[in-house]
C-alpha cells in the first residue's frame, strides 16, 4: 500500500510539474517550437539544427526553397507568418526584403564587423561568401581555366557554362551585380558585358544554386559560377575541382540570417540567431564547411588564401538591394531576348 502512495504521489507530481511547464509557455506565448525557412543545403542545416535542439530543446521544422520562392513566401505570409526566420540568401535580398523582417540586434553584435550586418539592423551576416569560377580538371587544363570574367565570354565556353537563374538564387544574383560591378565603365554600366555572358550562357541556364558545383564536379559542365565554400566542400571531398577567383575582382557578400515579423515564436527565434553567430557555430562552420566567418576572432579555413589576398570589386551593397527589382527587370528582357 505505502508503494501504491509513492507510485501515487508520484504522477500527481509529475502532472504539476507538466501543467507547470504548461502555464510558462502560455505565459510567454510560445511553445517550444521554431519554424525556420532556409535555402541552405541539408548538409549544412542538418548538423547546426540538430545541435540547437539537443541544447534548448526547441523543436526545429526547416522549410526549403530556393531564396526568392521562400522570400515571395514570406511576403505572401505577412500579417500571419508561418516561419519565424529567415537563415541563408545573399545579404543584399534579404535587405530589398527588409520590410518583412523585424530588426533584431545579436547579443553577440560586438563580435561582428559593419560589413557583415545590417546598418538597419534588419539581417546579421552569417558567412562571407566569396564568388569563384569553379572548373573541372579533368576537362580543363589550369593554364586554359577562367581566370576572369571575360574568359568567360570565349566561344569554348558556349553552351557549357554553370549558371542560376538569379530570380532564384540570392547567390546568383550576387554575381550579377558583381559582374556589372567590374564592368561598370563599358559605357553601359555593366549591361554589355552581361549581354555578352548571357549570349554566351546559349540558353542553359540552372534553377539550383547546389546544381552548379555538382554539375561541375560531375563532369556536366567544365566551368561554373559559385560560392567559395560549395567548391571547396566538392575540394575536400576529394573531386577533381579548383577554383579561380576573378582577376577583375570579385565579391563576398555575406548569406545572412533575419527574424521574420510578428513571428509567432519570436524569443526563440532570437535564440536561434544568437546561435548561429555564436563563436562555436562559426567555428563549426569553418571547420566542417569550408566557411569564412562574419566573426572578428574567428580565423578562416586551412587550405583558402587570405581574405586580403582576394580581389574585390566596389560592390554596393545598398544600390544592389536598393535596385533589385530593376536589375531583374533588365536580365529577364536580356535573357528572352537571346
Amino acid at each position: 500500500m505505502r508503494k501504491i502512495g509513492i507510485v501515487a504521489l508520484l504522477a500527481v507530481l509529475m502532472i504539476v510539474i507538466s501543467a507547470c511547464g504548461s502555464k510558462e509557455e502560455e505565459a510567454s506565448g510560445e511553445a517550444k517550437t521554431l519554424t525556420v525557412y532556409s535555402p541552405h543545403q541539408n548538409e549544412i542545416i542538418n548538423p547546426i539544427v540538430k545541435e540547437f535542439q539537443d541544447r534548448t530543446g526547441v523543436n526545429v521544422d526547416v522549410v526549403t526553397g530556393g531564396t526568392g520562392e521562400l522570400l515571395n513566401r514570406v511576403t505572401a505570409e505577412e500579417g500571419n507568418p508561418g516561419g519565424d526566420v529567415f537563415w541563408g540568401g545573399g545579404a543584399e535580398s534579404l535587405e530589398a526584403y527588409g520590410e518583412s523582417f523585424e530588426p533584431y540586434v545579436t547579443s553577440e553584435d560586438d563580435a561582428i564587423a559593419a560589413d557583415f550586418k545590417s546598418p538597419e539592423n534588419v539581417w546579421t551576416g552569417f558567412s562571407a561568401l566569396p564568388m569563384v569560377i569553379m572548373y573541372n580538371q579533368e576537362m580543363v587544363e589550369e593554364e586554359n581555366a577562367p581566370k576572369a570574367w571575360k574568359d568567360l565570354l570565349n566561344e569554348q565556353w558556349t553552351g557549357k557554362i554553370a549558371y542560376v537563374d538569379p530570380g532564384k538564387s540570392g547567390s546568383a544574383y550576387t554575381q550579377l551585380v558583381t559582374m556589372l560591378t567590374a564592368y561598370e565603365d563599358d559605357g553601359s554600366d555593366g549591361w554589355g558585358f552581361v549581354e555578352d555572358f548571357v549570349a554566351n550562357l546559349d540558353g542553359t541556364i540552372l534553377s539550383s544554386s547546389s546544381a552548379v558545383p555538382k554539375g561541375v564536379a560531375d563532369g556536366e559542365f567544365p566551368v561554373g559560377i559559385t560560392l567559395e565554400e560549395a567548391a571547396f566542400r566538392y575540394i575536400a571531398g576529394g573531386a577533381s575541382v579548383d577554383v579561380n577567383y576573378p582577376e577583375e575582382g570579385t565579391s563576398a557578400v555575406p548569406d545572412g540570417v533575419a527574424l521574420i515579423k510578428d513571428a509567432k515564436n519570436n524569443e526563440n527565434a532570437k535564440q536561434f540567431i544568437d546561435f548561429l553567430v555564436s563563436e562555436d557555430v562559426q567555428k563549426m562552420i569553418v571547420e566542417d564547411f569550408s566557411r569564412r566567418s562574419i566573426r572578428s576572432d574567428v580565423n578562416p579555413p586551412e587550405g583558402l588564401i587570405a581574405s586580403d589576398d582576394i580581389p574585390l570589386v566596389d560592390y554596393d551593397f545598398g544600390w544592389s538591394a536598393e535596385n533589385k527589382d530593376e536589375v531583374m527587370d533588365k536580365f529577364q528582357k536580356i535573357l528572352i531576348s537571346q
